[in-house]
This record gives C-alpha cells, sequence and structure tokens, in this order.
C-alpha cells in the first residue's frame, strides 16, 4: 500500500497577502482617480459660473474676455486644480441688446486636467473638462 503524502499549507497565507494587497493598492488608487475627477469637475463648473458672472459686469467685449479669464483662472488655482491647457470662451452677443431688455452672457471653461501622478492601468494620463455656465446682463444699465 502507497502513503499519500499531503503537501503542507505553509506559506499559503503570506501568498494571500501579498495578492490582496495588491488589489487593496489599485482600488485605492482607482478612488483617488475617480475623487480627483470628481473634484476638478465641480471646480471647473464653479470656476466656469463665477467667470460668466464677472463677465456679465464688464461693460466691453474685450474687458468681459479679460476678466472671465483672470477669474477662471483665479478660481482653478485656488482649488488647487492645474490646467494644462485652459480655454475661456465667452459669448458677450447679450450685451448688446436694447436698454430694458435682459441680455445673458455666457461662459465655457475647458480645462485638460492632468491625471498622469496616478500611476494606474487603465486610468487615462489626462481628462479634458468642459463646462458652461450664463449670467444675465442688468437690464438697466448703461450700454456702450
Amino acid at each position: 500500500m502507497r502513503r499519500i503524502y499531503w503537501h503542507s499549507d505553509r506559506g499559503s497565507a503570506s501568498a494571500e497577502l501579498v495578492l490582496l494587497a495588491g488589489l487593496v493598492l489599485m482600488f485605492a488608487l482607482a478612488c483617488v482617480g475617480f475623487g480627483r475627477l470628481a473634484l476638478a469637475n465641480m471646480t471647473v463648473q464653479s470656476a466656469v459660473s463665477a467667470a460668466a458672472r464677472e463677465a456679465s459686469l464688464a461693460r466691453t467685449d474685450g474687458e468681459a474676455q479679460a476678466s472671465a479669464h483672470d477669474t477662471a483662472n483665479a478660481a482653478l488655482n485656488s482649488s488647487g486644480i492645474y490646467c494644462s491647457s485652459l480655454t475661456v470662451t465667452v459669448d458677450t452677443s447679450g450685451m448688446n441688446v436694447p436698454l430694458g431688455q435682459v441680455g445673458m452672457v455666457s461662459s465655457t471653461i475647458t480645462c485638460d486636467v492632468e491625471l498622469s501622478d496616478i500611476a494606474l492601468p487603465g486610468l487615462p494620463g489626462s481628462k479634458q473638462m468642459t463646462a458652461t455656465a450664463s449670467s444675465p446682463v442688468d437690464p438697466y444699465r448703461e450700454r456702450r
């Protein structure tokens, strides 16, 4: 009769720990990445609202474009969101409506948020965030 030797399970806990630690680390990095994307999205939306509001307070089209860009840049930088490419577009056609009518100034921000510092397979190196907001122009303000 032959004896059957059972192999011991020594070392299996270490192997399981190594595999689980890798999975937990990848899950944590994914949470950080998606959290940064959510934060960047909210910050871009807040910045575009502030930019549209500043543009609606300007007196000229050029002043509206400049103040919207400066406001968006300041709002993003103060929140810790750094864009590799920032584009601020302002539609000032609402500033030219006749006195007594409500015109709208709209602003659009496109920001490329860098994610390359999070080394997670499948996560893109950067993500483009785009947001649009509108703000009314005072209907009784002097027009130029």
